[in-house]
């Protein structure tokens, strides 16, 4: 999809800290979370929810009366008078709520677009399916995390082992695993020595009973250095994969707002105007799900009528450092040159708001070093890709 008049205020997109599973996030609903974080970072913004036409939700995770949940998120924002659909597509949601948040505008939406992305992983519902046809009644059971976690109902493989494929077939050795995770942690680390995110992150600051949960930081990351990657053993038997180089589910939120070029320019905090160029989803071989996000970049830079040369920054949503790898080989743009602020595989992956995350620090870099032309890619279970592209001009 080519757009031509979809727009992001500059310095508006934010996130909350991430935090690992069952850790400082485990007990907030992912919808508290998201108005939590929401409303501060619109007050921040000095925006006003009144203002908004329509809002999006991505989340992919129930939550307590998540039936109700765009229309209710909105309204708790102050935003009473509007709705709009609640999109799930794995870890690619933040992409598609991007997407049609943009088609919106495109189409003539005259007000602007709230997309809020939000989920929690930890404490996963366990789902009760009635079988009445089963012996005694007995109904069928799903972990909504877990269970979908561990194996694709269609490709018949797990996540990891989609990576082990692309690692074997592409020749990518454990070495060279280790090489891009130990890289991501150092730009990670060297992102938040330099206040590389500040005005993006906005804090949780929740009030849970007579406990007020506060979080200022990631939580729960591990740091590592290429020594200790070299020394854990794979995450499989025979393995490629270890557990230091992939992701780590996590809780947390994320957002930002789609517009026409004249809100854009009067809301953004900082000069200049960001354009959504394209948004792109693909489908590649089965159970190679971490070749995906090659696919899908490649769509969108057709889409938008350029190429890799014209793309100046680069972040992936990347649960495993095979897909890095690949994407590498594949394209032949540099590893040192993507994910400069660090990326999933580092702070976490909490689905529905990883990529919005990724979006927001691609937004970031490209304010950093002047303008220029952003891309986000990243891989989604089912073997999906999904890919951003964003130019920021003065």
């Amino acid at each position: 999809m080519r757009f031509e008049r979809a727009y992001i205020p500059v310095g508006s997109p934010w996130f909350s800290p991430f935090a690992r599973w069952q850790g400082a996030l485990a007990e907030i609903s992912s919808l508290d979370l998201a108005v939590d974080v929401g409303g501060r970072a619109l007050n921040e913004r000095s925006i006003d929810p009144s203002a908004f036409g329509s809002i999006v939700l991505g989340m992919t995770i129930p939550q307590p009366f998540s039936f109700y949940g765009a229309p209710t998120v909105a309204a708790r924002l102050g935003a009473p008078g509007i709705g709009g659909p609640a999109i799930a597509q794995a870890c690619a949601t933040s992409a598609a709520c991007v997407a049609a948040a943009a088609a919106a505008v495109e189409l003539g939406e005259r007000r602007p677009v709230l997309v809020v992305t939000t989920d929690r992983t930890s404490n996963g519902p366990l789902l009760i399916y009635p079988e009445p046809g089963a012996s005694g009644g007995a109904p069928r059971t799903e972990h909504w995390v877990l269970d979908n976690f561990r194996r694709d109902p269609w490709a018949g493989h797990s996540m990891l082992e989609t990576a082990e494929f692309v690692a074997r077939e592409e020749s990518i050795s454990r070495e060279e695993i280790d090489d891009v995770a130990a890289l991501r942690h150092a730009q990670y680390a060297d992102a938040i020595e330099h206040g590389a995110l500040a005005g993006a992150v906005v804090p949780v600051e929740f009030a849970l009973g007579k406990r007020v949960i506060s979080l200022r930081a990631d939580s729960g990351i591990r740091p590592t250095s290429r020594e200790a990657l070299a020394e854990l053993r794979p995450a499989q038997e025979g393995g490629r994969v270890s557990f230091g180089a992939q992701t780590h589910p996590a809780d947390g939120t994320a957002g930002l707002v789609l517009c026409d070029e004249s809100t854009a320019r009067a809301w953004g905090r900082r000069p200049g105007v960001l354009r959504v160029l394209a948004c792109a989803f693909v489908r590649t071989e089965k159970a190679r799900m971490p070749k995906a996000p090659v696919a899908a970049a490649r769509l969108a830079l057709e889409e938008a009528g350029l190429a890799l040369d014209d793309v100046e920054v680069v972040t992936t949503h990347n649960p495993f450092a095979v897909n890095d790898a690949f994407f590498a080989r594949a394209t032949g743009y540099p590893l040192e040159k993507m994910n400069r602020y660090g990326c999933s595989l580092v702070f976490g992956h909490p689905q529905g708001p990883t990529g919005m995350r990724s979006i927001g620090e691609l937004a970031l870099a490209l304010e950093h070093r002047g303008g220029g032309v952003g891309l986000f890619t990243g891989c989604a279970a089912g073997d999906i890709g999904g890919a951003v592209l964003l130019r920021l001009d003065d």
